[in-house]
């Protein structure tokens, strides 16, 4: 069964676009490739160890990105809402430990930026998240041992 990647229209369209400027670079790394190994000696050629360490990175990123925007799952904006934290909510969070307020939008590929409060639905915390209620309990496992939370307020804007 193939997973899904509940993504919005933004979401999927800056994949799309980084896709795209990845796949139009190929040619130039493959050329640089060709002139570096031209060069000679291989064993000792910095340049095109480099070069075919740049092409692996890129073919790695562009078959990442091929293999979600294949998955997507376009999540209309308008349809979102309910009691429940799920993909397009902000959660408001009491840190129990701490009593520090915290607030998390539930977003898909593309979208996320942690620094800004936009969490992925399959980070840790987005998976611990989803289908909460206002009033749960939540732990979130992490290296050092489960930070708990509770649930003060969902919302969908």
């Amino acid at each position: 069964m193939v997973e899904t990647v509940p993504m919005t229209r933004a979401g999927l369209d800056k994949l799309t676009a980084e896709l795209a400027e990845l796949e139009a670079r190929r040619p130039r790394v493959l050329q640089q490739l060709k002139e570096a190994r031209e060069k000679g000696d291989l064993s000792e050629n910095a340049e095109y160890h480099a070069a075919r360490e740049d092409l692996s990175i890129l073919e790695g990123r562009i078959n990442e990105l091929r293999d979600k925007v294949q998955r997507a799952v376009l999540v209309d904006k308008n349809k979102m809402g309910g009691d429940r934290a799920v993909f397009g909510a902000t959660v408001k969070l009491l840190a129990v430990a701490t009593a520090e307020v915290e607030e998390y939008k539930l977003v898909g590929e593309g979208e996320n930026d942690p620094l800004d409060g936009r969490i992925l639905t399959t980070s840790p915390m987005g998976q611990a998240l989803l289908t909460k209620k206002v009033g749960d309990v939540v732990e979130v496992p992490t290296p050092k041992g489960a930070l708990t939370f509770k649930v003060l307020e969902i919302r969908f804007t």
